[in-house]
């Protein structure tokens, strides 16, 4: 079992569960398939299990680590984002509705992505490279957003809570009768989902 999958916090785990999307971070596992560093890249990637028939072995030397996402909510509140080359339609949706829900930075169309990775990556890691947080009333975060409640990541869908697992999620609960939550979700992503990017959440009904 290979340690390839990411959770709500970003971190790199082991696990048995399939993932919906793949991603990565660049180069970061050694010969031996072990997992050296949380990143290579500050452009984290959300992409297409498969695209046009390319095949290749899994944590193969030399080339980037294939991560997954068991949906695109969680590839999101880890810090990933689509891919340009895979995901041409979405990535140019996030990016619209990236510029549209945080105009604070005074970006515009030509601006270049890796100005918002390096924006995502300043949301997502601490430099002792803990995961980044702020507070915020749940009752006030769009669908697709991650908060921390019991020291657990919760998925936010439809008014309800869903405690997260490699797995899936757990019957959903209310919104708990709190003011302010963690957020796990990076800050300007929260935007672009208010701004009205949709992400794929893997809730039934």
């Amino acid at each position: 079992m290979l340690q390839n999958r990411v959770d709500p916090f970003g971190n790199i785990i082991k696990t048995s569960a399939r993932g919906a999307w793949m991603g990565n971070r660049g180069l970061i596992h050694s010969p031996e398939q072990q997992i050296l560093r949380p990143f290579k890249l500050k452009a984290w990637l959300i992409c297409v299990l498969e695209f046009k028939d390319r095949k290749r072995k899994v944590m193969a030397p030399n080339l980037y680590t294939e991560l997954f996402f068991m949906d695109e909510a969680t590839a999101f509140a880890a810090g990933h984002r689509p891919c340009f080359e895979c995901r041409r339609p979405d990535y140019n949706k996030f990016k619209t509705y990236w510029l549209k829900g945080n105009p604070e930075y005074g970006f515009d169309e030509k601006t270049s992505i890796q100005k918002i990775d390096d924006i995502l990556h300043s949301e997502r890691m601490n430099r002792d490279k803990s995961k980044v947080t702020y507070d915020e009333d749940p009752h006030s975060l769009p669908d697709g957003a991650f908060v921390l409640f019991n020291n657990k990541p919760y998925l936010i869908f439809n008014g309800l809570t869903y405690l997260w697992s490699p797995f899936g999620y757990e019957n959903p609960v209310p919104l708990p009768d709190i003011l302010e939550l963690p957020v796990l979700t990076p800050k300007s992503v929260i935007n672009t989902f208010r701004a009205g990017y949709v992400p794929q959440v893997a809730v039934q009904g």
